[in-house]
């Protein structure tokens, strides 16, 4: 397996900030286990090296053999995320197994006939939405500040609230992935993914402004060069703070509110999940953040229209 110079650089050269005592005695397994999967991996490598240093380091403390078999064991993976990773939150542990499996099936051990170990499921927390009057002030407070900072603030609703869009899709939307309709409609052609994200009406205007950019620079913070800033968005945030007591702006909490917008709306479930990349299932827990019908809205909709019932 060949893998690109920066890949094998990274590898060869990696070293925790501070590494642990054992780290001379596992440091050869690790890299050969990362640069073994690294080329079949969907996971970046610095996070792949950190993973498997931590379950090498705990498997050495443990008293188990320096041995990357031993350590990609099913039972050993769970015991290191159990007993091993207490000090991380629900989620990340559960997303530190779903690395190390994928490393052991690239390196065709399941093969062995090995049955699928049962799966673990971390309770995930959904964030909660910013009521419609905060998103208001919100968006006033944006539209107040100077220069480049209210063009970034208001990029970030718009892609964050307007789209829908994940953390990791803010961050990878450049000007060229917008595309105006005839019906002035705007369609963000986010990399990696063909779903059909359509921007909320209230936000068009402000994806509009960036489609007409002559360079294709990216849509939130356009200076930077990197796809993957390092504390693209804590490090804006920190700097911007929201006045009159509102909250700071959060990806994940103008995500939950779109969803939540178009629940409330009662559009059709099964086209939500489809822009957001997410079952129709996973829905449901946003559905206590949608306010209940009134009386006469409810029995419309049950009713229907009385032509249709002839039909």
């Amino acid at each position: 397996m060949t893998l690109d110079p920066v890949t094998s650089a990274t590898i060869t050269g990696y070293r925790p900030q501070k590494a642990p005592p054992e780290w001379d005695h596992i440091c050869g397994h690790v890299r050969m286990l990362v640069a073994a999967s690294a080329d079949r991996s969907p996971y970046r490598v610095q996070r792949l090296l950190t993973a498997t240093t931590r379950l090498a380091v705990w498997c050495h403390r443990s008293g188990l053999p320096d041995d990357p078999e031993v350590w990609l064991r099913h039972e050993t993976i769970d015991a290191f995320i159990l007993t091993g990773c207490t000090d991380l939150a629900p989620s990340s542990a559960q997303t530190y197994r779903a690395w190390l499996r994928h490393m052991r099936a690239t390196l065709a051990w399941l093969e062995r006939g090995e049955q699928a170990p049962p799966p673990m499921k971390a309770p995930k927390k959904v964030s909660p939405p910013y009521s419609p009057t905060q998103l208001g002030r919100l968006r006033g407070w944006a539209e107040r500040l100077p220069g480049q900072a209210r063009t970034d603030a208001l990029a970030l609703m718009a892609l964050a609230f307007g789209c829908g869009l994940t953390s990791g899709e803010v961050a990878a939307v450049r000007t060229g992935h917008l595309r105006r309709l005839g019906c002035g409609a705007v369609v963000a052609c986010v990399p990696g993914t063909e779903r059909l994200i359509v921007c909320r009406a209230a936000w068009e205007d402000v994806l509009a402004r960036a489609a007409d950019r002559p360079s294709d620079a990216f849509v939130f913070r356009p200076g930077r060069a990197a796809r993957h800033a390092k504390n693209l968005f804590s490090s804006w945030t920190a700097r911007h703070t929201p006045t009159g007591g509102l909250p700071a702006l959060s990806v994940r909490r103008l995500r939950s509110s779109w969803i939540v917008e178009l629940l409330s709306a009662r559009i059709d479930l099964g086209v939500v999940a489809a822009a957001a990349g997410m079952s129709a299932s996973a829905l449901a827990r946003y559905q206590h953040f949608v306010p209940a019908l009134d009386e006469p809205t409810a029995v419309a909709l049950l009713r229907g229209k009385p032509d249709e019932q002839a039909r």
